[in-house]
């Protein structure tokens, strides 16, 4: 069997044998969702993005900014809703077409229509002008402090190019079209894609001609990325040197990969939290077995549920110890989370099944949960964890786990009743949580609520928050919200994610905290 495994590993992986000094094989559980800049605000899909494109400004490993395609940016002078970028001179995308002002424009433009998922992240800006070739100034709607923040995945894509290839309107992702966009690519980047097999491989090769060649170490000449969603899989790839890089370590091969000779764990806390979101804005559920009525409606269903899960059997027993309870849908990293808030979710079998009888549901009821299998550390095994937990106190789960590329539009296109997410928080601050998770659906704002909350005030809250910059009395509003999502149970929050890396001792790289590793930080020894 053990040969069987490894076997199908190589000719998945295409190759049987050593890997070569400068390639990196990398895998992990998913594939990115799609190629187009614009199309998915997702984890993964963004890591593959940001090998062959760039934004205006990235983070580093410690989350500090550092320039990329903009050498330097800050508010103008004499007009507080402007915002000023000078862009980087002598850069050309993978196809030789220069760079400049007239892409940046063209490119938040085109992040700003209806099918895009970056959308919520440029809301507050109006309008984005070219001053001249290398100088952009983003105009906002009132003082916005933290744009830069929401920049970091926004990514720069070539107008003439995007033009001649009709992909000049983003991907529908969730209706299912296929543009060019989709499995091609010419970015700034410091990889061009070589070849892409969604779901199968994606390779890319080291660009010569990138702008930073002489700045970063650039040693990985060749990246073969290759989805491997079974878990035993991706660890026998990594044990035979089929991988020398490997994301989504199974915590349960932990040891054991960090045992084996010439491989290495890396290991560091994530910025993400994983939770159940429900939805209590329908009338009635589909999936669920009560007629004419939402159990998910009464505050006290969704607490008494929040109540029946029991963080630190997860963290045990299902996580290894390779997570960190979480009573708040906020990571550590983020402005506005507090320890004691955090601290407020609690496993109370005896009062949950109290606050079931008060409701009136003392008998239960049945639901559907959805969960990915592809996509969070043990995802599904979570999710089969919480199914048992619930059932204690008369909820009935019927789990439905299935690939991410599936799961999400459920989330988006408000098909799920009662779904697992997680969150990342690129900007290091809640707004970027109440804009998707919090606000009310609306085109531009809340397309990731799927709890169907929809409060006016709140929503009006979250959007002053972009333009306040008394950083007193913002904080006080992110508190204020803080303090409603956690009252309503708009979530039932699970825990912190830990990442742990694994890698052959000759790959040098440091964990980021985003799970967003960019292949030319790379050492290769």
């Amino acid at each position: 069997m053990r040969f069987t495994t490894l076997l199908s590993t190589a000719l998945l992986l295409g190759s049987t044998g050593l890997v070569s000094a400068e390639t990196l094989k990398w895998a992990r559980a998913g594939d990115a969702l799609t190629l187009d800049p614009h199309a998915q605000n997702e984890g993964p899909t963004h890591t593959i993005r940001h090998q062959m494109y760039e934004p205006l400004i990235i983070r580093d490993v410690t989350g500090a900014f550092e320039p990329a395609l903009a050498t330097e940016w800050a508010p103008k002078t004499d007009d507080p809703n402007v915002w000023v970028f000078k862009l980087r001179e002598g850069v050309k995308f993978h196809g030789g077409e220069d760079f400049n002002a007239e892409d940046v424009v063209f490119s938040f433009e085109r992040a700003k229509q209806p099918n895009s998922d970056m959308k919520e992240l440029i809301g507050s800006i109006t309008e984005v002008r070219a001053v001249d070739d290398y100088t952009v100034e983003i105009v906002t709607d009132g003082p916005n402090p933290i744009l830069p923040s929401n920049l970091t995945n926004l990514f720069i894509m070539d107008k003439g190019w995007t033009e001649a290839n009709n992909t000049v309107n983003v991907q529908d992702f969730e209706g299912g079209e296929i543009t060019y966009a989709t499995t091609n690519a010419n970015g700034t980047g410091p990889y061009t894609l070589t070849s892409r097999e969604p779901d199968v491989k994606t390779v890319m090769t080291r660009n010569e001609a990138y702008w930073g060649r002489d700045q970063f170490p650039m040693e990985v000449s060749e990246i073969v990325y290759t989805p491997i969603q079974n878990a035993a899989t991706r660890v026998a790839a990594m044990l035979s040197g089929e991988v020398n890089f490997l994301q989504d370590m199974p915590v349960q091969d932990l040891e054991r990969v960090n045992a084996a000779e010439g491989l290495t764990v890396k290991q560091a806390p994530q910025n993400r939290v994983i939770f159940f979101g429900m939805n209590q804005g329908a009338d009635d559920l589909e999936a669920d077995n009560v007629d004419g009525k939402n159990p998910l409606a009464d505050v006290r269903v969704r607490k008494a549920m929040s109540m029946a899960i029991n963080r630190n059997a997860i963290r045990q027993v299902v996580m290894r110890g390779q997570s960190e309870p979480a009573g708040m849908i906020a990571p550590p990293f983020v402005n506005g989370w507090t320890a004691e808030m955090d601290g407020e979710s609690s496993t109370d079998i005896e009062g949950a099944k109290a606050l079931m009888a008060e409701a009136g549901y003392g008998d239960g009821f049945s639901i559907r949960l959805d969960c990915p299998n592809d996509r969070y550390i043990n995802d599904e095994a979570i999710c089969q964890a919480a199914v048992g937990m619930l059932g204690q106190i008369g909820v009935t789960v019927n789990l439905d786990a299935i690939p991410k590329a599936q799961h999400f539009p459920k989330i988006t296109d408000g098909k799920t009743d009662f779904y697992m997410l997680g969150w990342g928080v690129p900007t290091y601050d809640s707004e970027y949580i109440f804009n998707f998770l919090v606000h009310g659906r609306e085109s531009d704002v809340g397309t990731w609520n799927g709890t169907g909350f929809d409060n006016d005030e709140i929503d009006a809250k979250i959007k002053s928050l972009a333009s306040n910059t008394d950083l007193e009395a913002r904080n006080a509003d992110i508190a204020d919200i803080w303090r409603v999502v956690q009252d309503e149970a708009l979530y039932i929050p699970i825990h912190h994610q830990v990442l742990n890396w694994g890698m052959a001792d000759g790959v040098g790289i440091e964990v980021d905290p985003e799970d967003q590793p960019k292949v030319k930080y790379f050492t290769m020894n």
